[in-house]
């Protein structure tokens, strides 16, 4: 940290919070301002110059957006320096481009106290550079599959935020935004951090350990709202993506026959256990489509088929579009646009 002079008042220095956000192109333009917007408010609110950030990009090149905007980066990350704080703003295939050089530099901030940090798939590029390696880190559920099928030496919770020592991180924009609420708790008190909440009509704000959960307008079973044996059978299930286990045994486990597993669950989700299992292990297959350069058959074994032809047919059936016809439009959506592909 370092400190400020209150001139005009001349009281005791105060302390002023660092941060740099390293943006990568494609970046999720709501991450960035859930995080700027509150602190700018704290600062305002508190009637101090509390918290300081600047835009940080590798080379100082100007930055696209996922909305195609434009940001223009205060700094190069070889000029950063005395940062609290250090925050990775990308989508999941985002790589630092001079990584030698760059992952050299990230660790010199580490090695010299500054918290590093990442929001959405800006955990990607962090892990790559392996300054995650031992931390556990807050992975948004549409990239959990493709994050451990990369590194699953790596804990990968569905907690919406993670503040662990000097790794902090959060599944998402909203997510960034309950995290950067505590830290001006940390810094300026509750009643400072309350008000901010009150400016930007946030009624909840979400600590550390609270998972990530189904919008309740989306439905009216979100996991955590299941009956008991329902939601030990869909852990089971979640737990099985890679090594299949049938609704059988999931039944027994959980205490149930397995016609009674299939009415339950037909009344608490709608779907039959073996078609809402299915559906899982698409959703998996499908972030390793979009998310990782693994071939088909690959992502074939990591979600549980013994070859890739059945689980194409089964993802066509989920999604419409074969695997291939997917990464063929994701492909070309980049070309075109001359854009990464958008994140969350």
């Amino acid at each position: 940290m370092t400190y400020v002079n209150e001139q005009q008042t001349g009281t005791a220095p105060i302390r002023k919070t660092h941060l740099g956000f390293l943006i990568f192109p494609g970046f999720p333009m709501s991450c960035l301002t859930s995080m700027i917007e509150p602190l700018r408010a704290a600062n305002e609110i508190a009637g101090q110059d509390r918290f300081g950030w600047q835009l940080i990009s590798e080379d100082g090149a100007r930055i696209p957006a996922s909305a195609g905007v434009y940001f223009d980066p205060d700094i190069t990350l070889a000029d950063a320096a005395n940062l609290d704080f250090i925050f990775c703003l990308s989508g999941p295939m985002a790589h630092l481009e001079h990584e030698q050089k760059s992952t050299g530099m990230l660790r010199h901030l580490a090695r010299h106290g500054t918290c590093m940090g990442a929001v959405s798939g800006g955990v990607f590029p962090l892990a790559r550079s392996g300054l995650m390696d031992a931390h556990p880190c807050s992975v948004h559920w549409c990239y959990k599959a493709a994050f451990e099928a990369e590194f699953p030496h790596i804990q990968a919770v569905d907690d919406v935020i993670v503040m662990d020592q000097l790794r902090y991180s959060a599944s998402g924009a909203a997510a960034a935004f309950d995290m950067m609420l505590h830290l001006i708790e940390q810094e300026l008190g509750a009643p400072v951090m309350t008000e901010v909440a009150c400016w930007f009509q946030h009624p909840l704000v979400r600590g550390v350990g609270v998972r990530q959960r189904i919008p309740a307008f989306y439905t009216a079973s979100a996991d955590d709202m299941l009956p008991s044996a329902i939601q030990q059978a869909v852990h089971l299930f979640a737990t099985h993506i890679d090594e299949s286990i049938s609704v059988s045994t999931v039944a027994e486990t959980v205490g149930l026959s397995a016609r009674q597993l299939e009415r339950g669950f037909k009344k608490a989700t709608g779907q039959s256990p073996s078609h809402y299992y299915r559906l899982m292990r698409m959703k998996a297959a499908r972030q390793l489509v979009l998310y990782s350069n693994d071939t088909l058959t690959d992502i074939a074994y990591a979600t549980g088929y013994s070859n890739a032809a059945a689980m194409v047919r089964h993802y066509k059936d989920a999604f419409g579009i074969t695997p291939k016809e997917e990464r063929n439009r994701i492909n070309l959506f980049r070309v075109q646009d001359n854009r990464s592909l958008p994140s969350i």
